[in-house]
């Protein structure tokens, strides 16, 4: 897989190079929004609030001692909403409540959970990416829709026995909560203009340096600015992997390799190349793939989807400090793909989405909160597609075992080579919840659909 590597970073240096200079000059200084539609046509819009938490007034004692957040407010509009906090190692032993009012109207949602065991989702311990000082702990995020007013409230749990102080006459005794409480309010822009060419034709005019960068790499597959890879099939994909592999494959043997499906790019869904670092991190190859679900709350719409991977990404970068968005794909309930992190689609993209297990390995979220609620079959189908495809590149099968290096965790210590399933749930390299237990049920049926699509 080299050649896909080399060719595609060269293409992308050739590309940012040669890029007019009023396309890149000045594209940070865009601070309001007739300047950002200035930028060039396909630059969107987007912000985060972010809010300070104060402990709030007991409210004759409806409220537990200790509980920080912010009473009902007007507020610019948003659409997903998370809480973080100063350090990324503390964790938020409680509860985490909002309740959003929708745009321009008086109607206030009910009060909604948000998921505050988010670090097992981060960069592995020992990498510049965790180690720049950047980083926050954070609740995983949650997808509103277009809000206007927000209130919010943290309320401590009960400390455990050894730990409590004598309490108050009419309170028991709380765990303290971590310190810098901020609420982050993340608007996503608005959708693309149109741009008038066919989704996977080439979109040049309205490419900014760091864009021409993150669409480079894919251009072994996809014509330079283009809003999606198009799809191949079966023949075809196996003749690219065997022309990649420098021909050297029986033309007798097919590889095991699904067909390759379309993938939305980061153009198709609106990235802003601006918000990440400017140089891609690459691990050596792909042996497995964890799967994970985004834990937004499945309140969305498959059109959707690219506005809700903005707000994912804008937050794993404005908010948690990460150098880009932690997923490698995404998929949406109506099985579309969407690439993640910027790097190539084909390429091993160095991730951080499964703590201790981020080398060799990708990773994929499934849209949605899958702990009650059941993952539609489209969308346990587009991951058995994407599985089959990225992981036939590396000569993967879906269905089998493998070995991987855990960088450390609460399940496996730093070093500890771990046996694990080609296509593992979060929770098979950390004890987390992750991907929910309906959607990790589905794995099985993933793994057997996939390793079908490669022909094996």
């Amino acid at each position: 897989m080299r050649g896909f590597i080399a060719s595609s970073i060269g293409v992308a240096c050739a590309a940012a190079l040669s890029l007019p200079l009023a396309l890149s000059s000045g594209v940070g200084a865009a601070t309001t929004p007739s300047a950002a539609r200035a930028l060039t046509a396909g630059a969107i819009s987007g912000s985060t609030q972010s809010l300070p938490l104060s402990v709030l007034p007991r409210d004759r004692g409806l409220r537990a001692p200790g509980e920080q957040g912010l009473t009902q407010r007007d507020v610019h509009p948003f659409s997903l909403v998370g809480v973080v906090w100063d350090d990324p190692a503390a964790a938020l032993e409680g509860r985490v409540q909002v309740r959003t009012r929708a745009t321009g109207t008086a109607r206030w949602s009910g009060w909604q959970e948000l998921e505050t065991h988010n670090g097992d989702h981060a960069p592995d311990p020992g990498t510049a990416e965790h180690d720049s000082g950047r980083l926050r702990g954070s609740t995983a995020p949650l997808w509103v829709g277009a809000s206007d007013g927000v209130e919010v409230r943290v309320r401590p749990q009960a400390a455990p026995a050894h730990q409590a102080a004598a309490p108050a006459a009419n309170s028991a005794a709380q765990a303290s909560l971590p310190k810098g409480l901020r609420l982050e309010l993340v608007d996503p822009g608005d959708e693309p203009p149109p741009g008038g060419a066919p989704a996977e034709g080439p979109r040049t005019g309205a490419l900014t340096a760091e864009s021409a960068a993150a669409s480079a790499v894919n251009a072994d597959l996809a014509p330079l600015g283009a809003d999606a890879v198009p799809a191949l099939g079966k023949k075809e994909t196996e003749s690219e992997l065997i022309e990649a592999r420098g021909g050297e494959a029986d033309a007798k043997v097919s590889p095991y390799i699904g067909p390759r499906p379309r993938i939305v790019t980061r153009k198709g869904w609106g990235a802003d190349e601006t918000l990440r670092e400017r140089t891609f991190a690459y691990t050596t190859k792909v042996k497995a793939a964890f799967v994970h679900h985004s834990a937004t709350g499945n309140n969305y719409t498959c059109s959707q989807a690219p506005s809700l991977i903005r707000g994912i990404y804008r937050y794993h970068v404005k908010s948690l400090g990460w150098r880009d968005i932690g997923y490698n794909f995404l998929v949406d309930k109506c099985g579309n793909i969407y690439e993640g992190r910027a790097g190539g689609v084909a390429k091993p993209v160095k991730g951080a989405h499964t703590l201790g297990f981020n080398t060799n390995s990708m990773g994929v979220a499934v849209l949605g909160t899958f702990g009650t609620s059941k993952p539609s079959a489209a969308a346990v189908k587009g991951l058995a597609r994407l599985a089959a495809w990225k992981l036939g590149l590396y000569g993967v099968n879906p269905s089998g075992k493998t070995y991987l290096t855990s960088a450390g965790g609460n399940l496996y210590r730093k070093g500890k080579s771990v046996r694990l399933n080609v296509i593992s749930g979060h929770r098979d390299g950390y004890a987390t919840e992750c991907p929910g237990r309906l959607l990790y049920n589905k794995l099985g049926t993933a793994r057997s659909t996939s390793a079908s699509l490669q022909g094996r």
